[in-house]
């Protein structure tokens, strides 16, 4: 059977999930993705009231909609991350206490921990979210940077994230990096040393998105397949890239996302550049049979009718794999015996 098509909540989060629900039941998703922030799906509630749990399993089998994964992107970007005032913005208050850096980095652990566990009590195998980089800052070499001092990001890393990972071996769930700019990693080459960083732990893969791997020039459908033990998840999620008149480059130019100059953008799924045909033929290859969760940004588009139509086009594209080799039939011994 093709592949459940699942909608993430983080960019819908100023609407209550009893509001969200059914409209996005009505634009064709049979599931959703649940972002820890807005009201979407609280860690702290969910670990302390039982009926809280209960109450959103209810509300979304209400409406008749699955639940595969959760999400902690905003606070697991600052388990890792040079904490500044924007981090304000975007983690719980509990989280950010007295915004002294290194408190905020070990709170935002705690809560990616305790999120393993809410996920376990909510029924959810996988978590999906950012770890936040010590060293993303020096991405550009200048001043001049050593493999020894981008190493002593992937130590912090793995010194701050093996804990949390071993919380969600015990409880039997996965964490899913989404592999992304600003992450510890951001293309093949990065993942690769985090998973050598925190010694392959089995708990630690990918919640993979074509979108961010696109616009970088990294291979995308290669990912799939380097990592095919390690996709956890998917998101469904496209960008545009090298449209732009030639003004900004592929760091952005410090522009806001829609502006018309821009190298790359974030489109509405099937409108921009990244071939999600090739996508569902390498996620069948790997045998990967979770959610096609849509994650859906396009500045220049109104988000209901994008939802919608990603819906339908990811419904479209996605074919079951095939139960065997299509010239088996020519074999005799695959025929049926002629009656006597």
């Amino acid at each position: 059977m093709p592949r459940p098509i699942t909608l993430f909540t983080g960019q819908w989060a100023d609407l209550p999930l009893a509001e969200l629900a059914p409209l996005a039941k009505k634009m064709g998703y049979d599931g959703l993705e649940l972002a820890c922030w807005g009201d979407h799906f609280d860690v702290t509630r969910a670990l302390e009231d039982d009926d809280y749990v209960k109450q959103r399993r209810e509300l979304l089998a209400d409406h008749e909609l699955q639940l595969f994964a959760i999400s902690t992107h905003l606070v697991g970007q600052a388990v890792c991350d040079l904490i500044d005032e924007r981090h304000r913005d975007i983690v719980p208050s509990h989280v950010w206490g007295d915004g002294e850096p290194e408190g905020v980095r070990q709170r935002a652990a705690q809560e990616v921990s305790n999120t393993g566990r809410a996920a376990a009590k909510l029924g959810v195998k996988v978590v999906n979210g950012f770890t936040g980089s010590s060293v993303w800052h020096a991405l550009y070499q200048f001043p001049p940077t050593s493999q020894e001092y981008w190493q002593r990001g992937f130590d912090d890393f793995a010194r701050r994230w093996l804990p949390i990972l071993d919380v969600f071996d015990e409880q039997g769930v996965n964490f899913g990096l989404e592999v992304h700019p600003t992450e510890i990693a951001f293309d093949i080459a990065s993942s690769q040393r985090a998973l050598q960083a925190v010694k392959f732990h089995p708990r630690f893969g990918f919640n993979y998105d074509p979108s961010h791997l696109g616009y970088q020039g990294v291979d995308y459908v290669k990912f799939i397949r380097v990592f095919s033990d390690r996709i956890f998840h998917a998101h469904m999620k496209d960008a545009w890239w090298g449209h732009g008149d030639g003004t900004v480059g592929v760091f952005g130019g410090h522009t806001s996302f829609g502006d018309a100059r821009r190298f790359w953008d974030f489109r509405s799924v099937g409108r921009g550049d990244v071939n999600f045909e090739e996508v569902i033929v390498a996620l069948n290859d790997i045998g990967y049979q979770g959610p096609l969760s849509v994650e859906w940004e396009d500045s220049r588009m109104d988000r209901f009718h994008g939802a919608a139509e990603s819906a339908a086009f990811v419904r479209r594209l996605d074919f079951a794999p095939a139960q065997g080799a299509f010239d088996a039939a020519f074999s005799r011994s695959e025929q049926p015996k002629a009656e006597s």
